[in-house]
């Protein structure tokens, strides 16, 4: 069974960065794609950022231009790089792992708070 392991989460006030990590307990070359979602209270889980095998990029539009997604194959781990924070990004982050057989993997989520 896969693990993601997150963390890096907190409180910070706006404005200030942060940088989260999703550490798997196997090589990330074994899936397809990586990305970080995000779920407020209330509300559904989004996608964030996703990082293809071939490291195409994508992100959502309200954080484009302020996260990064990026990876360390060495260390089997998938980072988010979050800038210029706003409250609006509070929330609990999730890292995900999806392989080509459409099976895919969760972590048990990290929490941002940001005030204002």
């Amino acid at each position: 069974q896969v693990q993601l392991v997150e963390s890096g989460g907190g409180l910070v006030q706006a404005g200030e960065s942060l940088i989260l990590s999703c550490a798997a307990s196997e090589s990330i070359f074994s899936f397809v794609a990586m990305g970080w979602y995000r779920q407020a209270p209330g509300k559904q889980r989004v996608l964030v950022a996703l990082m293809t095998a071939g490291t195409t990029t994508c992100y959502e539009d309200s954080v484009k231009g302020r996260f990064t997604i990026s990876r360390d194959n060495t260390k089997n781990t998938v980072y988010l790089q979050m800038n210029s924070l706003k409250p609006e990004d509070t929330a609990v982050y999730y890292c995900n792992a999806f392989r080509s057989t459409a099976k895919q993997y969760w972590g048990q989520g990290t929490q941002v708070t940001v005030s204002s």
